[in-house]
């Protein structure tokens, strides 16, 4: 064949769909009848074609995605032997959770060369992390210490604002890696998209504004995909082109973003649970098409049983199908060129910038967390999102659709899976991850 199939027929225009349609429409109004917008202020358009292509070059992970299994450390044997086990079984990274020191030795026993770690620590301790820095390879282990994250989740410092940025410099100077943004905690609490992109973005800013711009090196990035799909996807390849961004004002544009990512808690059931699956398999995709470095699938039954190995192997084998059997294996760079992708990935950004240049402008993220203003921005959000799922707007199958009478959950319950109430003074008020269904739910087990 010497030409090409497609090129005996004429090109058509976006102006010229356009026109058809209207014609179509027979009088109605085009931009009323069939564009919308999201709660973001994002517009959909009944048709995209190459005129919505932005050729925007994203810098995407180029080896694929890390399959990446969470262990919490109670005992470091016991969290060396499930960790060796998850990775003869498939994961390739493991995320350690940590609420005090440990000894890395006997936890890392066996662990094959150049395995991708990173560590959860819910605790501020400079010398412990300088030391388990030195005893990791540098290279591929990532800690994630967040005392800005901290504050805005329980409304404390780990000790106050002057020793936990003393702290945070002494680790900054020795260790790599050594800095986390966890946006995932925004999502969890009900922020939109364009808030996460925003938030996270003026997040990152604090550490760069206090340590200057060679902390970029070693910042990386916890963010949490919901439901969304395309959104989901185009939420995580626009932060990439917001932080390339921000980093070239800094005059650190070699720097990408390493981001790690985990399904979001907040569409998660207790009732009607095996659609858990379904979601997160759903999440796991956007966060792979969206070019996350590594994912941590959280399993059908996070929210109400203790770990246990039945979920982690589901949700890990959910992870191994899409990279094994789906052709995701390196599927980071899918999305490009697909123009609804583009388009709202670059309004997205769009907005996210504006969100962020207002931040700044009024002080930065730091003092809009002690005025309460991210907090009350996210909970506007979040009402609004409850609002529709109290009225069927939003769906979550099981729950407020579909609901199964029969189904008890009351004497299944290994953990309490509704935000506990805590009587502590706190320095500002803190933002509070909350799953979408708990009201109900409550309910629920309340005329079980």
């Amino acid at each position: 064949m010497s030409k090409f199939l497609f090129d005996e027929f004429e090109p058509v225009s976006a102006a010229t769909w356009k026109q058809k349609i209207q014609v179509d429409l027979k009088g109605a109004d085009y931009n009323k009848t069939l564009l919308s917008k999201t709660d973001e202020g994002i517009t959909i358009k009944p048709f995209y074609t190459k005129e919505d292509r932005s050729n925007t070059n994203i810098a995407l992970p180029k080896n694929g995605f890390n399959i990446c299994q969470t262990i919490f450390i109670d005992d470091e044997k016991i969290a060396n032997s499930l960790a060796l086990d998850a990775l003869k079984r498939g994961a390739n990274t493991i995320q350690f959770k940590a609420t005090k020191p440990f000894n890395p030795k006997p936890l890392l026993k066996g662990f094959p060369g150049k395995t991708i770690l990173y560590f959860k620590l819910n605790f501020l301790d400079a010398d412990f992390i300088n030391q388990l820095s030195e005893f990791c390879d540098d290279n591929n282990t990532y800690i994630q210490t967040d005392i800005i994250g901290n504050l805005a989740e329980t409304g404390n410092w780990f000790t106050n604002l002057n020793d936990d940025h003393k702290k945070l410099e002494a680790i900054a100077i020795n260790a790599k890696n050594c800095i986390t943004v966890s946006a995932d905690l925004y999502q969890n609490a009900g922020a939109n998209c364009t808030q996460q992109l925003a938030y996270a973005l003026a997040h990152a800013n604090e550490y760069l504004n206090h340590l200057g711009k060679d902390a970029a090196s070693k910042i990386n990035f916890s963010f949490a995909v919901g439901s969304n799909y395309f959104f989901e996807i185009a939420k995580l390849r626009a932060f990439r082109i917001l932080w390339s961004a921000l980093l070239n004002e800094y005059d650190a544009a070699n720097q990408t973003a390493h981001i790690f990512t985990q399904p979001s808690l907040r569409n998660k059931t207790l009732y009607d649970y095996n659609v858990n699956m379904l979601r997160t398999t759903s999440e796991c995709m956007s966060a792979i098409l969206g070019g996350s470095n590594t994912i941590s699938n959280v399993s059908y039954d996070e929210i109400y049983h203790k770990s246990n190995e039945f979920g982690e192997r589901i949700s890990r084998n959910q992870l191994l199908i899409l990279q094994q059997e789906s052709y995701f294996k390196e599927a980071q760079s899918f999305a490009n060129g697909a123009y609804y992708i583009d388009s709202i990935t670059n309004q997205l950004a769009e907005k996210a910038l504006d969100i962020f240049k207002n931040i700044e402008k009024t002080g930065g993220f730091l003092k809009q967390l002690k005025e309460g203003t991210i907090q009350r921005k996210i909970n506007e959000i979040a009402a609004k999102e409850e609002e529709n799922f109290s009225t069927n707007k939003t769906v979550l199958l099981g729950t407020n659709l579909q609901i199964n009478a029969d189904d008890k959950m009351k004497h299944d319950l290994e953990l309490y899976p509704f935000v506990k109430q805590r009587n502590i003074k706190t320095l500002i008020t803190p933002i509070v991850r909350k799953r979408l269904s708990e009201t109900v739910e409550k309910e629920r087990l309340n005329n079980e």
